[in-house]
């Protein structure tokens, strides 16, 4: 299992606007190989926000991010200006361990 994290900083104020774009957007990834799930999380401190996705593997996260999917997902994803402040931060992570 690999697992990849953006985390976002966003004007605590607009939060909602950001929860709302995220829900209205057009999603591309159930039928793209290797996807299991994804999750926006919204963490305990106001402004903090993670979009997490979860993948069999990395080369299939990887191969997303060469896709016409990804290119489709990522055409319509600017932002209004002062919602996110600085740029998305990517962790990603491979599973040593899963229940």
């Amino acid at each position: 299992m690999f697992i990849a994290m953006n985390h976002f900083d966003v004007d605590p104020a607009r939060g909602e606007e950001f929860e709302r774009i995220w829900r209205e957007r057009e999603r591309h990834l159930d039928a793209v190989p290797g996807f299991v799930r994804f999750a926006l999380l919204r963490g305990d401190e106001p402004g903090r926000y993670a979009s997490h996705s979860t993948w069999e593997s990395r080369a299939a996260f990887e191969a997303w991010t060469r896709s016409d999917a990804f290119r489709k997902a990522h055409a319509h994803a600017r932002t209004p200006a002062g919602l996110v402040t600085g740029h998305p931060r990517l962790e990603t992570w491979e599973a040593v361990l899963a229940e």
